[in-house]
């Protein structure tokens, strides 16, 4: 059945996910006020198109970090791909390739870095890690990440601890089946659990950019100062995260938060959004508001699940091709053109 729209494949994975599965991926923290913010600011912020400006055709590259993608919308890193397709990982890196985007591997991935790659020869891959307290099992996986050819880390700075996630708990969903681990945890004969420490700080951080040359992204960015602070540590971008709503409950809506990380920034570096991106007029929001590119999680799972790669392939194009249709009818050439009059709120 065709689906014209991440709504549709959304009920498609509800419909052929085990429940407790399909609760890990849709649930958060909490009471889940910060998931259902995420998508209601952006509904809230509405568009004011220009009109008479001739624009034929249309420009929606970017490029990241030294990577290209042609349209500002990524993978974000999602853990347990194989939960929902048995390709898993492989699935979305080949689909990802396909749109000519960047995929973000989760370090929770179900397929190791390295297969990934391998699944999707040319594709744009950066790699997501939680820094672990062993130093050595961390450089141990960005060595890893950096030889199957990922051209950036992306930092998850806001989990010192994981998110309580009652959907998780009422279903007594602790781990993965039995034939499913966390491939890039892998050491020698046993697979590590994911350490997530109150001591991560700035240091680590430090410590961190003295390891490896990559590009570092720092994830789960939400107050102007931890934004400034970056800057000062040699960050090449921020992104701008709440965790889709799966740590910290009641934060605010990222869409809400982006305009003061623009102007903490001031142009440093780019600023990356992810959190409640649904429909390309989303992206074209993000963007007039000053993000360079947006993340998307939970829509690329929803794919996975509905019809493996097709169905990334399918959520990947549906967000391209509602980019470009409402670029035109905003009356821009580029996603360049937007600007902070192309957004109200009402």
């Amino acid at each position: 059945m065709e689906r014209w729209s991440l709504r549709e494949f959304e009920a498609a994975a509800r419909d052929r996910l085990e429940p407790a599965h399909y609760d890990y991926f849709a649930g958060g923290a909490g009471d889940e006020v910060t998931v259902r913010a995420n998508e209601a600011a952006f509904e809230r912020l509405v568009l004011l198109p220009r009109v008479l400006r001739g624009a034929a055709k249309l420009q929606t590259g970017v490029t990241l970090l030294g990577s290209r993608a042609a349209m500002p919308v990524l993978v974000a890193p999602t853990a347990f791909h194989r939960l929902a397709d048995p390709e898993g990982e492989r699935a979305t890196a080949r689909a990802a390739a396909a749109a000519e985007t960047i995929m973000i591997v989760s370090m929770a991935a179900t397929v190791a870095v390295e297969d990934v790659a391998a699944a999707a020869p040319g594709a744009e891959l950066w790699f997501q890690l939680y820094v672990q307290p062993d130093p050595a099992f961390t450089e141990t996986v960005v060595r890893r990440a950096e030889a199957a050819g990922c051209k950036a880390l992306v930092v998850t700075v806001d989990s010192p601890v994981l998110g309580r996630r009652e959907r998780d708990l009422r279903n007594g969903f602790h781990d993965l089946p039995e034939h499913l681990c966390c491939e890039n945890m892998r050491d020698g004969d046993r697979v590590r659990p994911i350490v997530m420490s109150p001591e991560l700080s700035w240091e680590h951080i430090d410590r961190l950019r003295e390891m490896t040359a990559l590009p570092i992204v720092l994830k789960g960015i939400t107050h102007p100062e931890d934004a400034r602070l970056a800057l000062g540590r040699g960050i090449s971008a921020i992104m701008v995260s709440n965790h889709g709503g799966r740590q910290l409950d009641t934060v605010p809506a990222t869409i809400d938060l982006l305009p003061d990380i623009v102007a903490a920034v001031g142009g440093a570096v780019p600023v990356l959004l992810d959190g409640g991106v649904r429909r390309g007029t989303d992206v074209l929001k993000a963007l007039a508001l000053g993000a360079t590119a947006v993340a998307v999680g939970r829509p690329v799972i929803w794919g996975l699940a509905a019809d493996g790669e097709r169905g990334v392939a399918r959520v990947l194009g549906l967000l391209r091709a509602e980019v470009e249709h409402a670029l035109t009818l905003c009356g821009c050439a580029s996603i360049g053109d937007l600007e902070p009059g192309t957004v109200r709120r009402p």
